[in-house]
């Protein structure tokens, strides 16, 4: 490898909204993120409507029951 050209590499932590906390390794020393395997539907089997900018309302609204 190269000299100088490949970027630091750190033990990081990331953060989950939900509380859970994982440490691995990356390029960055702390991450962020909204969902993470603990909370996400497809991991545990539960249905969660994770609402971002009212968008469930917005598909609800123009496409929900109607009434004829």
């Amino acid at each position: 490898m190269k000299k100088g050209i490949h970027p630091e590499y750190y033990d990081t932590v990331i953060k989950c909204s939900c509380g859970n906390i994982i440490h691995t390794r990356s390029t960055k020393k702390e991450m962020h993120v909204e969902i993470c395997s603990a909370c996400h539907p497809f991991f545990t089997g539960k249905q969660k409507i994770i609402d971002t900018a009212g968008r469930v309302e917005k598909y609800q609204k123009k496409y929900g029951k109607r009434k004829n």
